[in-house]
Formats: structure tokens, C-alpha cells, sequence
């Protein structure tokens, strides 16, 4: 890890946007057990180009991403790469809550009566925050939920699997294009517990060092390379 540059507390239930620049990395370190971080990446220069869920994982042969994953473009570049990861897996398929399973699981709350204590849903947190950027419902695609761990059974049903995530764990996001990240700190959609508590988690970052010849992230697959040369062409017009 390098010089910190910044860092900022993200409380269970809110949410955040900021622009992360290219050759810096994003580490998020989970405050509580079993925190969930959703999480949607879009150009800073093109927003029109965002995370394509389909595509990273096709093109590295994934149903989860860990350490040497990269995210892809809808255009075939590399957004940003995971190059350090404590937990070893996160959830990329099942997406965000909405308001109606929010009040179903936990019950109805407003902002009249709640304030900022309200139960907030991924759906809404990711709305508000693209909203900063002139997105809108058009553009919500689908999410990484970090911290969490989906399996799935011989009949095809996907679980959550408790404990897989503990306080302190980490994930660190080195950013290959300069990019727009929201995140939202709540309730992964197959989340079960009684209680709208969910863990925070700190927002740290640092200029990344220099990418090594040997990069895991990059040298993955023949299809991240490729990747990295669409990014570095594209970045050298």
C-alpha cells in the first residue's frame, strides 16, 4: 500500500459516488461481519460506457471475481482490476435490493419519520447517486456485490453464505481508466437476518504502484490482455 491519499467512513445503510482517477487503487475494508458492498463503475469521460457484467465474466471464464479479475467495459476495456483480495470471492450476479424486499424483510420506514435512519434499498441508493452524474433509471445495469459469496445447488438455487465475510477483510480496485464508482453499503438481495443492520465499510486510496511485466490481472487470460490494449490505445488517441 502506498502514501494514503484519502479515506472516508461509509456507514452500513448509505451510499457514495466519487470520481476515482486512473493509476489509483480503491481498497475497501469491511467494519462488521458479513458486509456487502454493491457497486457499479461507469466512464468519467464517457459515461455511456459502463461495467458489463456479461462480459467480464465470459471473458474469464468466472461466475465470481477475485484477486487477478479485472471489470470490463461495454467496449471492451478495463475499468478497473482487483489486485488484492482477502476473501477470495464476490458475488457479480445477484444484483441489487428494491424497496418492496426491503420492506418485506425489514418493514416500512420513510424519511418523514427516519431521517437518514431510514432502510434504504440498493436500487435507490444507486439511483441517487447517478442522478449526481446526469444517469437515470436507463443506465442502472447490473452490480458487484463485494464481501459476498452466492453458491448455488444441484436444483439451481442460489444461497448466501453467511460468515464468508469478516470485519477487516479487504478488496483493492486498482483503476485502469478514469472512472465514476458508486457504492452502496446494505443488504445483499438473498440477505436473510431480522434485523436492517448492515455492516459499513472504510473507503481508502493510494497511487498504485507501476504494473509489473508478470501482473496477474493483466496475464489472467489472453482476454485481459486484450483488454489492457483496448484501454492503453484507446487512452494514447
Amino acid at each position: 500500500m502506498g502514501e494514503e491519499l484519502w479515506s472516508q467512513e461509509l456507514r452500513g445503510g448509505t451510499h457514495w459516488s466519487g470520481v476515482i482517477r486512473r493509476g489509483l487503487t480503491l481498497r475497501l475494508t469491511a467494519l462488521g461481519d458479513n458486509a456487502n458492498v454493491a457497486a457499479l463503475f461507469y466512464s468519467h469521460e464517457q459515461p455511456l460506457e459502463r461495467y458489463n457484467m456479461a462480459d467480464t465474466l465470459k471473458a474469464q471464464h468466472t461466475a465470481h471475481l477475485t484477486t487477478g479479475c479485472v471489470c470490463f467495459s461495454d467496449m471492451g476495456r478495463v475499468l478497473c482490476a482487483i489486485s488484492a483480495d482477502s476473501t477470495g470471492w464476490h458475488d457479480p450476479l445477484c444484483g441489487l435490493t428494491d424497496k418492496a424486499m426491503i420492506e418485506a424483510q425489514y418493514g416500512v420506514t420513510s424519511f418523514q419519520a427516519h431521517r437518514n435512519e431510514r432502510y434504504v434499498s440498493g436500487r435507490e441508493a444507486m439511483l441517487v447517486e447517478m442522478g449526481k452524474y446526469g444517469l437515470a433509471e436507463r443506465d442502472l445495469v447490473a452490480n458487484i456485490n463485494f464481501f459476498s459469496k452466492v453458491t448455488v445447488d444441484d436444483s439451481g438455487a442460489l444461497a448466501l453464505q453467511p460468515g464468508h465475510c469478516r470485519a477487516g477483510c479487504t478488496v483493492d480496485l486498482r483503476f485502469e481508466m478514469d472512472t465514476i464508482v458508486l457504492l452502496h453499503a446494505g443488504p445483499h438481495p438473498l440477505a436473510r437476518g431480522p434485523r436492517y443492520a448492515p455492516a459499513g465499510v472504510m473507503l481508502s486510496a493510494w497511487r498504485s504502484a507501476p504494473m509489473a511485466a508478470d501482473d496477474p490481472c493483466r496475464s489472467r487470460c489472453p482476454e485481459n490482455e486484450r483488454g489492457y490494449l483496448n484501454t492503453e490505445r484507446y487512452l494514447a488517441a
